[in-house]
């Protein structure tokens, strides 16, 4: 399926983010992935075989520089996180690393987001009588206000989820990049900015995507990837855990 990467047609959105995602992260840098994090945990992993080779990944499940062979299907906690890692390190002691501002990246999500940076992972519809109520702050409660960068990923990308105003604000502020099928998004001065558009996508689109008046800042393609990225992607995930959020 990916013997040539040149055509845009070949690639998946989720490769492309993959790729991105892992060049956020730099070397010597201790990152963080969670629980339902396939996206990230497939990056952090291409980028300790690329441009981050001295990176520590922690994870959820407590394992530091998991070299298991094969990734769980269904989960980033899957027991090959722990059991083939270089050392353990549980995770209530991620969060004291990152309050003590000791934790360079950490990968979060959530179902809501403004352009003032506001995370909503709690509920939709009012608080007390919600429409849906979601998993909740988590980590990231905890995360997104200590890390050094804290990185969002989200595979969708609608005007239900970028809105003018969260139902709820789980947590706000000091995010790094917000990356989703369309775009990156930084955060600039208590606003989300538009960096980057998908090769695969264009400005009009983010904007017909975006519930909210969308800055613009030398808006720049992110890259395809590359032979040797796709092909290492295919080393590290050969069962595709990265499509899962698709």
């Amino acid at each position: 399926m990916y013997s040539s990467y040149a055509s845009k047609k070949e690639i998946h959105p989720a490769d492309i983010m993959v790729c991105a995602i892992s060049k956020m992260i730099e070397d010597n840098e201790k990152v963080f992935h969670g629980v339902s994090s396939q996206l990230p945990m497939v990056a952090m992993k291409l980028a300790k075989e690329l441009n981050a080779k001295d990176a520590v990944l922690l994870n959820i499940p407590g394992g530091v520089d998991a070299y298991g062979k094969k990734l769980s299907a269904t989960s980033s906690a899957g027991p090959e996180l722990w059991f083939d890692s270089e050392a353990i390190f549980p995770l209530e002691k991620v969060f004291d690393l990152s309050m003590r501002g000791q934790l360079d990246v950490a990968f979060l999500s959530g179902v809501q987001f403004d352009k003032t940076g506001n995370v909503n992972a709690s509920v939709i519809g009012d608080y007390n009588k919600p429409k849906i109520r979601l998993p909740g702050g988590a980590g990231s409660a905890v995360l997104i206000p200590t890390a050094k960068k804290p990185i969002i990923w989200r595979a969708k990308h609608d005007i239900k989820t970028f809105v003018e105003k969260v139902d709820f604000i789980t947590t706000r502020g000091n995010l790094y990049k917000i990356i989703t099928p369309l775009c990156i998004f930084g955060y600039v001065n208590g606003e989300l900015v538009l960096e980057e558009v998908s090769p695969l996508s264009t400005i009009e689109e983010v904007k017909k995507n975006t519930g909210f008046e969308i800055k613009e800042t030398n808006v720049k393609t992110m890259d395809m990837p590359t032979n040797e990225e796709m092909r290492l992607l295919n080393k590290i995930d050969p069962n595709g855990v990265r499509y899962n959020e698709f």
